[in-house]
């Protein structure tokens, strides 16, 4: 498997994405979190964040992802109401947790993920990405083979 190459979006993308509407993004992400529910993510474990107002920064996106869950599912939250809890990282860094090349603790005290909020509830989310099963994950997801490095070439 060939490690993640070292990057950073331009500042450019970040400027135009913060301009761009969340809402398609987040639904995106609450899909996925939601086919993941007893697959990857126990859902009574999650029984913390029952209506606890959350939301995902992928800094050099310009991406503000907020979300809720309810106990059974996650749904989009379209308030600006402050989060409860927020994580802001960089995609590369995201995808270097979800590819396993790096873990939350490495990257919250290099700096790299931030945690902002309701300190349990950021150790549950902590534990909880330790604890998720991504090479399952990735498994089931034949367009993310090429993050494992197994396309010819």
């Amino acid at each position: 498997m060939r490690p993640l190459p070292e990057f950073k979006l331009p500042s450019l993308v970040a400027r135009v994405g913060t301009r761009l509407p969340q809402w398609p993004q987040t639904l995106a992400l609450v899909t996925g979190l939601n086919l993941a529910l007893d697959r990857i993510l126990p859902t009574d474990e999650l029984a913390p964040l029952t209506g606890k107002r959350l939301q995902l920064n992928v800094s050099d996106l310009g991406l503000h992802l907020r979300y809720t869950f309810n106990g059974r599912r996650f749904r989009a939250r379209f308030d600006r109401t402050a989060a409860d809890l927020t994580l802001s990282a960089q995609l590369r860094d995201y995808l270097a947790l979800a590819l396993r090349e790096e873990d939350p603790d490495t990257l919250f005290f290099s700096r790299r993920l931030c945690m902002e909020g309701n300190t349990d509830l950021g150790l549950l989310v902590k534990n909880t990405l330790d604890a998720v099963d991504w090479d399952a994950l990735l498994a089931r997801l034949p367009a993310a083979r090429h993050l494992r490095g197994s396309h010819p070439g």
